[in-house]
């Protein structure tokens, strides 16, 4: 099913005037790693030097440049980016539940599960890279359900500037032979080229950081009750609903036949879940590593919510 041009700018309305109201609680926070994605877009508009700025976050440096470009006090365009991505990601969420051929119940649902999840609430407020991250895997998502793999690749690229670990969209892309070898190898140079430039060149300077596994590093997270109650909270009713989806058989019901033009999100949800798994092994790790899994689980979860609502809904009527 299509949406005329109104419906679609009112449905972008709709979820950018939701998100604000999400995000509006606390916009423009900066607590922990938000202060240091704050500090780089401040160093880029030279307000700080750079021995203000700590490793890695200075690496992911797109988000950032896109913010410090914004005209304005730096807090409020980084916030205003991070709102701007939030509500693309909504829209572009939705689109793709409609390119596979799903409903328009199951395209307002899987905007709706983007904007109102305790991710959002909690971190698009806060000046973080998150937002930009999300933004280009969905569009990414989008791209290779609409047989784009072109675009896939640019898209890409650019999400490997926002977050290093988004090169692995780049290596499924050339994994599953969606395009050919030479393209893929140099979507993968040309990502590769610019982290060894914001490392060696971009910021002069730049502090190394290195991801060590520790065993007691993972004993610690397993204690710690505040990151337990994060993660729990972003897999909230996303996982399970995108699991039944992924295990419901595609002809059970008309409504579930688009689940069978998502079956190439399963691999890649896999792989992109491995970075935020290595790095409960480093690091202390929240709810934001589930939340980055969301473009490749929203469709899934969208499309089962709306086939049981249209189930449920029959039912009742007889």
């Amino acid at each position: 099913m299509k949406l005329n041009p109104k419906q679609w700018i009112a449905l972008a309305g709709s979820f950018a005037v939701l998100a604000l109201l999400v995000m509006m609680w606390r916009w423009g926070g900066t607590v922990e790693d938000s202060q240091a994605y704050f500090d780089t877009a401040r160093y880029l508009r030279g307000e700080v030097p750079a021995s203000a700025l700590r490793a890695p976050f200075p690496y992911r440096l797109l988000a950032p440049a896109v913010a410090a470009a914004i005209p304005g006090d730096t807090r409020n365009s980084f916030a205003l980016l991070n709102w701007l991505c939030i509500s693309a990601t909504a829209i572009m969420m939705a689109l793709t539940v409609l390119r596979v051929g799903a409903s328009r119940k199951a395209a307002v649902i899987a905007g709706l599960l983007m904007i109102l999840a305790v991710p959002t609430y909690w971190y698009a407020p806060y000046l973080l890279t998150d937002p930009a991250s999300i933004c280009a895997r969905t569009a990414f998502v989008l791209a290779v359900v609409s047989g784009q793999p072109w675009l896939a690749a640019l898209v890409g690229v650019t999400a490997s500037a926002v977050r290093e670990e988004n090169i692995l969209l780049l290596v499924w892309l050339l994994a599953t032979r969606r395009i050919s070898i030479p393209a893929g190898l140099l979507a993968l140079a040309v990502a590769g080229a610019w982290m060894v430039a914001v490392r060696w060149w971009l910021i002069p300077g730049l502090p190394s950081y290195v991801w060590a596994p520790s065993v007691q590093t993972l004993i610690a997270a397993l204690k710690d009750v505040r990151s337990l109650a994060s993660i729990a909270s972003a897999i909230g009713l996303v996982l399970p609903l995108a699991l039944l989806g992924m295990l419901t058989r595609a002809t059970a019901a008309p409504a579930l036949q688009a689940l069978v033009q998502l079956k190439p999100l399963k691999s890649l949800l896999v792989l992109m879940a491995l970075p935020p798994l290595y790095a409960a092994l480093c690091v202390r790790v929240e709810g934001r590593a589930v939340w980055g899994l969301y473009p490749m689980l929203v469709p899934f979860a969208a499309i089962y919510s709306a086939a049981w609502l249209t189930r449920r809904q029959t039912r009742v009527q007889e």
